[in-house]
């Protein structure tokens, strides 16, 4: 089946970005308006008129310089702080002084709040107690003195864009936290097909290399020795393969990215669960099945056929050669529900759970592993003396989910 890899990216900072860059036009509307609505009262309009054109004309220019961090330069932040104190300063300069005095506003007003949460949102909190100082001690020339009011709004926006730069770092942490979780979910999920896969055809071939070596004797029994040798080393291997090592994964401006490979679907419609499960009817494994196609998506029905056929081989591993086995197929309006049983011995209590800490991973990742991919379950009924019944339930839509991530 083809391979393709996909990207997703997570970024929580981004609309954080989008609304500061629609809270520095308005701000930058609130500044003239405020100007204009005072113009006599100004000593020198003039010097106004051009710290707004200015403002105004940066403002518009450098949107999508905050449209997201990459953009969101060191030259740009320190230019836009640039013109925010310059215009605090500027307004001794325009303004009249008993305006100055008795608490008026500065020139750009609220729009240098913009200009300091952009440090925030770029480089955390430190940026932002750094950018806020800056525009604290411009305020305090500009006042001339350590005024109520102007202590208040300093501290006011200090506060504020600490705390969105802390939030911004805690953020930006979950975001490579998550995708290190994905990552290594898909990994998993991989390593678990492959050892399916493996189990399903070389662990299954050593193992019956082993027990006929045994059986004929001679240089045979020494070649199915090897071959048990290299089961329990392959074993090993699998079951420790399943600690996945780490895919690439990006903390860039734009969020945190995930890299994950996950197969293309099929082209064509659903194909017949039966026409799959046909191959194992036999003189000891009898299959019963409705009288109708049993339609379900390929990848799903190899998967199905897979787990019928893992589980048939435990029957003749461990009931022997001459225990009956039967295949009940069920088409329910929602879900495909296969049943095998067995007239073997059982499986004594705790006897999987034993399996699966040396290795042996057949029920484990053959048949629970396949069900739980597509969606489904597979329960295993086992009572000592009276055989055992795996049931494999699997949704009518089924797909193969593993290695995909939902984006966040």
């Amino acid at each position: 089946m083809a391979k393709r890899e996909r990207v997703m990216r997570m970024s929580v900072e981004q609309p954080l970005w989008r609304a500061l860059t629609a809270y520095r036009v308005l701000t930058m509307l609130y500044a003239v308006g405020l100007f204009a609505t005072a113009y006599d009262e100004f000593v020198r309009p003039w010097v106004a008129v051009a710290y707004y054109a200015v403002l105004c004309g940066w403002t518009l220019a450098t949107l999508p310089r905050v449209a997201n961090a990459a953009r969101c330069t060191k030259r740009f932040l320190a230019a836009d702080l640039t013109i925010a104190v310059t215009g605090i300063l500027l307004t001794t300069v325009a303004d009249a002084h008993e305006r100055v005095q008795a608490g008026g506003p500065t020139l750009p007003s609220i729009w240098t709040a913009g200009s300091v949460l952009a440090f925030a949102i770029k480089g955390g909190w430190r940026w932002a107690a750094l950018a806020s100082s800056l525009v604290a001690v411009a305020n305090l020339v500009e006042r001339g003195s350590p005024a109520r009011d102007t202590v208040h709004n300093v501290i006011l926006v200090c506060i504020a864009s600490v705390a969105i730069g802390y939030v911004v770092e805690v953020a930006r942490a979950s975001e490579r936290t998550l995708a290190r979780a994905l990552e290594i979910e898909a990994a998993t999920r991989e390593r678990e097909r492959l050892a399916r896969d493996i189990h399903d055809s070389v662990l299954q071939v050593l193992a019956m290399v082993q027990r006929r070596g045994a059986v004929i004797g001679g240089e045979a029994a020494e070649l199915g020795r090897m071959a048990g040798e290299q089961e329990v080393a392959l074993r090993t291997l699998v079951s420790g393969g399943l600690v996945p090592v780490s895919r690439v994964s990006e903390d860039a401006a734009e969020g945190a990215l995930v890299r994950a490979v996950e197969e293309e679907p099929e082209p064509g419609g659903p194909v017949d669960l039966r026409a799959l499960l046909a191959p194992y009817a036999g003189a000891m494994v009898s299959l019963a099945e409705p009288g109708a196609p049993v339609p379900l998506a390929p990848a799903a029905a190899r998967e199905v056929a897979a787990a019928v056929g893992a589980a048939l081989d435990n029957v003749r591993r461990h009931a022997g050669e001459d225990a009956r086995a039967w295949i009940l197929v069920e088409d329910e309006p929602d879900e495909v529900i296969v049943t095998v049983r067995d007239d073997g011995p059982g499986i004594p209590e705790g006897r999987l759970v034993q399996a699966e800490g040396e290795g042996r991973l057949g029920v484990a990742l053959s048949i629970r592993g396949r069900l739980r991919d597509l969606g489904g379950s597979a329960e295993l009924i086992s009572v000592p003396g009276q055989g055992t019944e795996v049931e494999l339930k699997v949704p009518k839509d089924a797909t193969d989910t593993r290695g995909k991530a939902e984006q966040r």
